[in-house]
């Protein structure tokens, strides 16, 4: 396989991913720049999950590869850059909020973990309940929990499945920001969704894929601001 171009921040090159003999993923080729934001579009089963958890090195490939600044997703250097909002949510139920946060911050090493966790809590609006158990919580409010805990250690990759599914208006408004922030600061972020015009406020780039193949990568067509569902229309997923 030839080099990882030195500008990648995520490099995917001819990537497979079966389950049984069904290609979940066929032959995808994917470099995403530093400091942009691309959303992962396509119809559920299309491969954008498989894809993502590849990425963040809790799955493997049949073939292929896939480079995070350079490195495996599974090594350390990778997993420290990476910060993952997924379906399984990815907190403890049997701890308190503030142990949840307080245990992550520890994990990544930061200093301060009681105070890194009071002010994630505090500005994810679950300050209040800082010390009730996760199992007690709403959907909503351990989605909120989720976001605390991708972004608390300053993560230079988001990866994002459905980063707004279960969260008010209010919630979105707060991760719209928080993504924005990040990508102001030079992350990188891949957000799969259905949401498109929440995709759409925030994203430099698209990918859509189709029955795991990618049908569509490159700047966000202008008319997609206007029209969140033209990238589906024109290439036959509408």
């Amino acid at each position: 396989m030839s080099a990882v171009p030195p500008e990648a921040a995520i490099n995917v090159r001819q990537l497979w991913k079966y389950y049984g003999d069904f290609p979940a993923l066929r032959n995808i080729e994917l470099n995403i720049a530093p400091g942009t934001c691309l959303a992962l579009l396509g119809r559920n089963g299309s491969g954008k999950t498989t894809l993502l958890r590849i990425m963040a090195g809790l799955m493997r490939p049949q073939k292929g590869d896939v480079r995070i600044f350079g490195n495996d997703p599974r090594h350390s250097a990778a997993r420290d850059a990476i910060g993952l909002l997924g379906h399984g949510i990815g907190v403890y139920d049997e701890l308190s909020a503030e142990e949840n946060l307080r245990l992550f911050a520890r994990m990544y090493g930061l200093a301060n973990p009681n105070e890194v966790a009071a002010q994630w809590l505090k500005r994810t609006a679950l300050d209040h309940v800082a010390r009730s158990l996760v199992r007690e919580f709403s959907r909503g409010m351990r989605q909120r929990l989720a976001v605390a805990r991708a972004f608390l250690h300053a993560p230079k990759a988001l990866l994002l499945d459905e980063p707004f599914t279960a969260l008010d208006d209010r919630a979105i408004a707060l991760l719209q920001s928080l993504l924005a922030g990040a990508l102001k600061g030079g992350a990188t972020i891949i957000m799969s969704t259905h949401q498109l015009r929440e995709a759409m406020e925030l994203a430099t780039h698209v990918a859509l894929l189709n029955r795991g193949k990618l049908l569509f990568h490159g700047e966000r067509p202008v008319e997609m601001i206007q029209d969140p569902t033209w990238l589906y229309r024109t290439y036959g997923e509408g």
